[in-house]
């Protein structure tokens, strides 16, 4: 199975990107976090890939970081969550407001995913439960959870979108205490 590509990032239409590796060209699908993260068109990418094969067609879906791969490959062992819906949970949430979400059983908080109702968030909560952190594993390149989510509350609070304030979060280094993420955070924003 595959495993891993590296190539020449082609094309880049949400949520696909076309991927060259040695005259190939590979169709990847990623959730919009790694999706913001892509190098530009043209640029040497690498990306963490879990190959899905159904019925009617064999399909890929990359992650650039391996805690999302792993929390992707947890969400579509649940019955009843295929692959799409464990994209748009990625694209909805980072991996540490995941399994602070699935911590705290915050159904409200899956819910705002489009495309999760009641049910599917209950579910997800429950499946969840105590296999995430294993998921995630050491290879999570984010703040601890809750840091992160009060420095998320504080850019959201700041007028920024989610999806700005989710960008600056992710690139904080583990360990950053609330009040440091907020400057450096800020200090990201401030260059884009």
């Amino acid at each position: 199975m595959i495993g891993r590509l590296s190539g020449i990032l082609l094309e880049k239409h949400p949520p696909t990107v076309l991927v060259d590796v040695g005259g190939v060209g590979y169709e990847v699908d990623v959730p919009m976090s790694t999706f913001y993260d892509l190098p530009a068109v043209g640029a040497r990418v690498t990306l963490l890939v879990q190959p899905v094969v159904r019925e009617d067609a064999h399909l890929l879906y990359g992650f650039l970081r391996p805690d999302e791969r792993n929390a992707f490959r947890q969400l579509i062992r649940i019955s009843g969550v295929g692959a799409r819906t464990g994209l748009a949970v990625l694209s909805g949430l980072s991996v540490a407001e995941l399994a602070q979400a699935v911590a705290r059983q915050d159904a409200g908080r899956l819910q705002k995913v489009p495309g999760i109702g009641k049910k599917t968030a209950e579910r997800l909560l429950l499946e969840l439960e105590g296999k995430l952190a294993q998921a995630v594993g050491d290879g999570a390149r984010t703040a601890p959870a809750e840091t992160a989510t009060d420095v998320l509350n504080a850019l959201l609070a700041l007028g920024y979108s989610e999806r700005e304030a989710s960008a600056a979060v992710r690139q904080l280094p583990a360990g950053t205490a609330v009040s440091d993420g907020i400057r450096q955070a800020l200090k990201l924003l401030a260059r884009t």
